[in-house]
């Protein structure tokens, strides 16, 4: 079968190949690894705020949307003082899983502007107790001498976050499935392992008679493209073919 690829995009995207149907213009079903898979399970652990917060309260089918809205727009009056709002708007993944060292809340790279993280100090750092403290947020008055905190400093990562990224990179049990097979991901999100003998059975169940019309193609998945599977998969049933061939770019 005849080979496409995609343009290239940053190199921590994640990757699988699209078994499309040219005639058709329709994703037979892909090839996925692990961490791909893990992607897609981990749209299971997601809170449903934290998918409106993602995708926007516009983009939601139904009712939704206008629920996150009206406790946005709710005056800290009516709420009870102990229950913070962010506690509803942008809530914790639960699954220990679902996280990562060195990924996004849906275990994807997060996009450039998020992945760094500045951090300040007093001016006066050598002096008292001044040394003792730092910020995330440039201006911040230090806490011993009520000076601002505006000089830059930089995170140095440990030893433990260190081999916690290396054994996340070296694909090791983090996540949700184990890395021992290549999956099979159908235009409707259903996962399964991935065989010789199940790749013959799809091509029957879909009917394809004219080999020559069928393309590998092998898609970039970033944070962008995690965003659109997700929209996608709350709003119908041919997610991989919206996203990818993008025939239903409203869907």
């Amino acid at each position: 079968m005849a080979s496409d690829t995609t343009s290239p995009k940053a190199s921590s995207a994640l990757s699988m190949t699209l078994l499309v149907d040219t005639k058709a213009k329709r994703v037979l079903y892909a090839e996925a690894g692990k961490d791909v898979v893990d992607f897609l399970f981990s749209l299971l652990a997601l809170p449903v705020a934290s998918a409106v917060n993602l995708l926007g309260k516009d983009s939601m089918v139904g009712c939704i949307g206008n629920l996150y809205a009206s406790l946005e727009k709710l005056d800290d009056t009516y709420v009870q003082a102990d229950v913070p709002k962010d506690a509803l708007l942008s809530p914790v993944v639960l699954s220990p899983a679902a996280s990562s060292i060195n990924s996004s809340v849906f275990r994807l790279p997060a996009p450039s502007s998020a992945q760094s993280k500045s951090f300040f100090r007093c001016v006066y750092n050598n002096y008292n107790n001044c040394r003792s403290y730092v910020t995330d947020a440039s201006g911040t008055k230090c806490p011993a001498c009520h000076n601002q905190m505006t000089t830059p400093c930089s995170y140095v990562a440990g030893a433990r976050d260190q081999n916690t990224h290396n054994a996340t990179a070296a694909g090791g049990s983090k996540g949700f499935v184990q890395g021992i097979v290549t999956y099979t991901v159908m235009d409707n999100l259903t996962v399964s392992p991935m065989s010789s003998i199940s790749s013959i059975t799809l091509l029957n169940r879909f009917a394809v008679k004219d080999l020559g019309s069928l393309k590998e193609m092998t898609v970039q998945l970033g944070y962008t493209e995690g965003l659109a599977i997700l929209k996608a998969s709350l709003q119908c049933n041919t997610v991989l073919t919206n996203v990818f061939i993008g025939l239903n770019p409203a869907c």
